[in-house]
C-alpha cells in the first residue's frame, strides 16, 4: 500500500507533535542548536532530531514555532491577486470592481454595475 500526500502530512504532522512533546520545557527563546541538545538530552528518536537539524538557523519563540516551520498550519499573510470567475460563472456581483485588487474597501463607486 503506498501513502499519497496526505499520508505523508499525516506523518509529518504526527512526527512534529512528538517533536513538541520532546521540547517540552526548554528554555525559550531557543536557537536551533539549543532545540537539538535539549532533545539529545531527552533522548529523543534519532529521526525527531533529524527534523530538527533541517529547521532553518534562527531563533524560536514558542515550541508553536519549531512546529510551524516544519509543518505549516497557518495560511500565508501575502495578499495574492483575486482569482478571476470563470467565464461560465457571467458577471459577478460588483462587476469589474469585484475583483479590482486597487479599489478602496469600503468605498462607494460612482457607478454600479451595468446590466
Amino acid at each position: 500500500m503506498t501513502l499519497g500526500r496526505s499520508g505523508r502530512a499525516w506523518r509529518v504532522s504526527s512526527r512534529v507533535a512528538e517533536l513538541q512533546v520532546v521540547l517540552e520545557g526548554v528554555p525559550l527563546p531557543a536557537s536551533k542548536q539549543q532545540l537539538v541538545q535539549h532533545a539529545r538530552g531527552e533522548d529523543a528518536d534519532p529521526g525527531l532530531i533529524a527534523l530538527l537539524e533541517a529547521l532553518p538557523e534562527r531563533e524560536y519563540p514558542s515550541i508553536d514555532d519549531v512546529g510551524e516551520a516544519l509543518r505549516p498550519v497557518q495560511p500565508s499573510s501575502e495578499p495574492g491577486q483575486p482569482q478571476q470567475p470563470k467565464p461560465e460563472s457571467g458577471l459577478p456581483p460588483g462587476g469589474e470592481a469585484y475583483t479590482d485588487a486597487s479599489a478602496e474597501p469600503g468605498a462607494v463607486r460612482e457607478r454600479g454595475p451595468e446590466g
